[in-house]
């Protein structure tokens, strides 16, 4: 009995160890940030997230034009991305042959293997031509990147939401047969019901992808530090700011500057898909969300 609880002691002590251990990797990134963003904090305050100017040569940055990008191509990748990949779970999981449905899951799969450059080439050579010649111009821009992104996040809302649906009990969905509900009527208030809890959760997966992705959008978004009415203009975001000038910063400040912007999209990261989280615990306990 006692070598039973030593060695309960120690495996609780060492999971709390491993727990403690990356929220101390998370506080560590946030303070190594921070101290490097101090400088730029100091000289700009909060007007850095308001004002879009950019001019290395004059030591003037302004990171709007930036977070603007970020935010706008992060929510249309996720509008983009969401119902596509519930069409993909539900056909799989409920529509798709046997014969098919191997080879499919397995091919959607798939393209989480893909490098994230692999994506940014295809973008820049064959969509942002396409996009050029339907709506006129280059293509590049936040439209683009948003394509590109929902295509990356793709597999991981679908696979989860396959997951859940799989998980839905069968006396449930052959009750409502039962009760003279057709398939659609079965998916609709039986099965999506029940499996809300596993697709908000991959939502938020796939929003914390889509927001720091880097080298796929920084082919195809343009790297132009504007903020303009048109997705289909060049744009920025964080991850390509970073991506395309932490290795031409020789200056200080600019340094700094590039730093704040990380520190942005960490904070801005941590909050939104902490907030998705608390939000989604506090839903389930008072039973709005089962």
């Amino acid at each position: 009995m006692q070598n039973f609880a030593m060695k309960e002691r120690l495996f609780f002590h060492t999971s709390r160890t491993f727990a403690f251990f990356v929220l101390i990797i998370l506080v560590g990134i946030f303070i190594t940030l921070f101290i490097q963003a101090l400088p730029a904090i100091k000289t700009f305050g909060f007007s850095f997230l308001i004002t879009s100017d950019w001019s290395p040569n004059k030591e003037i940055f302004g990171g709007a034009a930036a977070i603007y990008g970020s935010v706008i191509g992060t929510i249309l990748a996720m509008i983009f991305a969401i119902p596509l990949s519930l069409g993909i779970a539900i056909f799989l999981s409920e529509i798709c042959p046997k014969k098919l449905k191997t080879f499919i899951s397995s091919a959607i799969e798939l393209l989480a293997a893909i490098p994230s450059i692999v994506y940014g080439m295809w973008g820049l050579f064959y969509l942002t031509p396409f996009l050029g010649k339907v709506f006129g111009g280059m293509g590049i821009g936040i439209l683009s990147a948003a394509i590109i992104l929902s295509i990356m996040i793709l597999p991981f809302m679908s696979s989860i939401t396959q997951e859940g649906m799989q998980t839905t009990p069968n006396i449930l969905k052959e009750s409502a047969y039962a009760l003279g509900a057709t398939k659609v009527e079965v998916i609709k208030d039986v099965i999506l019901p029940h499996i809300k809890v596993g697709v908000i959760g991959g939502m938020i997966l796939a929003l914390g992808r889509a927001l720091g992705e880097t080298m796929a959008v920084t082919f195809v978004i343009g790297n132009s530090h504007k903020i303009t009415s048109s997705l289909l203009l060049p744009a920025t975001n964080i991850p390509a700011t970073l991506a395309n000038e932490f290795a031409e910063a020789d200056s200080d400040l600019y340094y700094s500057s590039l730093f704040y912007l990380a520190l942005i999209l960490f904070s801005l990261s941590l909050f939104v898909i902490t907030t998705a989280k608390f939000y989604l615990i506090k839903k389930t306990k008072k039973g709005k969300i089962r």
